[in-house]
């Protein structure tokens, strides 16, 4: 029997939308004072946007801290943020000054090196307090971006904004979505050549997701590109842009949808963006359709949850690539494209590399779009048994459902049980690291399985478009709900798996020194082995990470920060003081005893070796 129930019975509203708002010599700064991005990103000494460089690799050449002397790091010296929520995303250092930035009310902060952390200024924008109300999930902000003097960043109210990185300043400003629409940020920026690219949130309220690009110097829109909608909406070329060596066609996107639904189709773009200034490419990917209920969108729901890339100056679609066609779990796909050079069955390519939530890992010819392996990186996945990777077959490149683990087969008002993953994915946006030296990707995962109940939901205006209860629970066998992995790409294997109490949120980094780090729930940052994993270092900070670990080095001394403070989608129920097990999308009742290892409260460690 259908039956209606209205966006505010949405177990979802206390979760994403209605949270409660708790509110020595220095280097010679002149070398990088206005220095394009191009020339930071070839200097191992700054780390000037949160991906490290543009391949998404988050790796260092650094290499004064090593598997020999990392079990002696010590902290060097702290901050503290004063905001009690989820940090994800990490600090920025160029020259002699560290920035860092908080979730709502979304601050910056220029630390000055020299003086163990001494604040040189402090932006602090007033934020309409509705716009909280909004987010999704958690008030989180993953970090801002330097380029050529400016900082930038995207805050959640979805205005993009340009400082001056030596006082503050604000340079300019653009709106970027409506928030009473429900499109706010939770993303960072890409600053490459002369613009700036840019995402959006808000699937979970119906807004048609899009990437923008902004120019550096005056913040004027240069283009924008729909995830959904007519061809010229999407920027794609009928005939020239491909999926799987074949063009798209005409209205590929319409085709896909029932009438008019594409119009509030989600498809957002709050992920992590890469990109290969040689092919003149970005590279990114698109989440969940609207509604989580697969059966009010029958269809593909083209190009949401799709890796897509777009020629940096046009942007104009040069391929896509659809992983989960007409999503039945909310697995979003917009986590990090990792760019590599590798050989793969013997021959030498240039690879894009995605963990996505659906649980699979995908390897692409980034040039071409096409799909050479697609594996399961977590051995519980069942949704799918698998990709079709056969060119001549008609369901080429497409996973295989278990009508099982379907929620449209088992039909509305139904709850299907014992989905693995959970929706919240294998992966979700703590983006993995790549060594050179290994060939080895090192991923922080969620290893949770989940029951799944869609129901009608009407659209409205501002209001949740969500459609479906979640329960989530450890998958079996573990005992735990994460893993930090190293995985093998070429082959499609798991070289090695340290298991987790919690899923493992924060981003990883990996460096020359053949060391790995990366941070648990709990507050744990930890160093391991980047050749056999075993752990060679942890150091408990005040809170649970769920930021970015990243590596610079000052004054000839090399220094690892990471920012720590419990929350995000995992720990929202500490974040935003949750107690219902089906709140959060299922997640309070899935980390339900993390209060019992953490409490709230942003901080940035530094940590560097004994003089």
């Amino acid at each position: 029997m259908r039956y209606f129930r209205s966006p505010e019975a949405n177990s979802l509203l206390a979760f994403c939308f209605s949270v409660a708002l708790t509110l020595t010599a220095a280097p010679a700064i002149a070398e990088t004072t206005g220095a394009p991005l191009g020339h930071l990103l070839t200097d191992p000494t700054q780390w000037a946007i949160q991906t490290g460089d543009y391949a998404n690799r988050r790796y260092s050449k650094l290499d004064q801290i090593n598997r020999n002397n990392v079990g002696d790091l010590r902290v060097a010296w702290t901050f503290s943020t004063g905001v009690l929520r989820g940090h994800e995303g990490g600090p920025l250092v160029v020259g002699d000054t560290m920035y860092v930035h908080t979730p709502f009310p979304t601050t910056v902060y220029a630390l000055d090196l020299s003086q163990n952390g001494r604040i040189k200024w402090k932006y602090a924008p007033h934020q309409d307090p509705a716009v909280a109300e909004v987010m999704c999930c958690d008030t989180v902000n993953r970090g801002v971006a330097y380029d050529q003097g400016k900082i930038l960043l995207q805050l959640p109210e979805a205005r993009v904004v340009a400082l001056d990185a030596e006082t503050g300043t604000e340079i300019w400003s653009t709106q970027n979505g409506e928030p009473t629409l429900g499109a706010t940020s939770t993303a960072t920026v890409l600053p490459v050549k002369d613009k700036v690219i840019v995402g959006i949130s808000g699937g979970e309220y119906g807004v048609r997701g899009y990437l923008t690009a902004y120019d550096l110097e005056t913040g004027k829109r240069l283009w924008r590109a729909y995830s959904m909608g007519p061809d010229a909406d999407m920027l794609m070329d009928p005939k020239k842009t491909t999926q799987l060596g074949r063009p798209v066609g005409e209205n590929s996107s319409l085709s896909s949808w029932e009438g008019d639904q594409w119009k509030i189709g989600g498809g957002p773009t709050w992920g992590w963006y890469s990109a290969d200034l040689e092919e003149n490419l970005v590279y990114y990917g698109t989440g969940n359709p609207s509604t989580w209920n697969p059966d009010q969108r029958p269809g593909d729901n083209r190009w949401a949850m799709s890796i897509i890339a777009r020629d940096i100056d046009t942007g104009v679609a040069r391929w896509v690539y659809q992983m989960t066609p007409h999503d039945q779990w909310d697995y979003d796909g917009v986590n990090e494209m990792i760019l590599t050079e590798q050989t793969i069955d013997g021959v030498p390519r240039k690879l894009l590399t995605h963990f996505d939530r659906n649980g699979l890992a995908y390897v692409l010819d980034r040039t071409t779009g096409a799909l050479l392996r697609a594996d399961k990186y977590d051995p519980t996945v069942n949704w799918t048994t698998g990709v079709d990777m056969d060119p001549a077959s008609p369901t080429y490149g497409r996973p295989e459902v278990v009508e099982e683990f379907s929620p449209e087969a088992n039909g509305e008002d139904w709850t299907t049980e014992g989905i693995c993953p959970a929706s919240l994915g294998s992966k979700n946006q703590q983006p993995a690291s790549y060594s050179p030296k290994t060939q080895l990707f090192y991923v922080p995962t969620n290893h949770l399985c989940m029951d799944y109940e869609p129901f009608y939901v009407k659209y409205a205006v501002g209001v949740p478009y969500v459609g479906a209860t979640l329960s989530l629970y450890p998958a079996p066998g573990h005992g735990g709900t994460g893993n930090f992995i190293a995985w093998d790409n070429t082959t499609g294997t798991i070289r090695w798996s340290i298991p987790e109490t919690f899923s493992v949120w924060s981003g990883s980094l990996a460096t020359a020194g053949g060391v790995v780090f990366y941070g648990t729930l709990e507050g744990y940052i930890k160093a391991v082995d980047a050749e056999t994993g075993k752990e060679l270092y942890r150091f408990k900070t005040p809170s649970g990470i769920v930021g970015n670990i990243m590596t610079y080095e000052w004054n000839g001394r090399q220094y690892v920060a990471v920012l720590s403070g419990v929350g995000g989608w995992a720990g929202i129920g500490l974040a935003a003081g949750l107690t219902q097990p089906h709140d959060g999308a299922g997640a309070v009742g899935g980390y339900a005893a993390l209060s019992q290892y953490t409490a709230l409260g942003g901080q940035v460690t530094v940590f560097a070796l004994p003089n």
